[in-house]
């Protein structure tokens, strides 16, 4: 589990936000892409996300979506 005080104290100025949602970004889209084996729309409408958006975070993020396919 990250601890936000560590995240606070080790950030330079204006740099927690980013570093936060990249700690939970990532985990977050392979969580909801396991829940719905690998459907990029159903985890694109769950998350609140455009399909094309998802899709562009999934390539950045480094996830492999036929991991989560059963």
């Amino acid at each position: 589990m990250v601890e936000f005080d560590d995240i606070f104290f080790k950030a330079k100025d204006g740099e927690v936000y980013r570093m936060v949602i990249e700690a939970i970004e990532k985990p977050l889209i392979e969580s909801v892409l396991a829940r719905v084996d690998g459907n990029k729309l159903q985890a694109a409408k769950i998350l609140g996300l455009n399909r094309n958006t998802l899709h562009s975070k999934i390539k950045r993020l480094g996830i492999r979506v036929k991991d989560w396919r059963s």
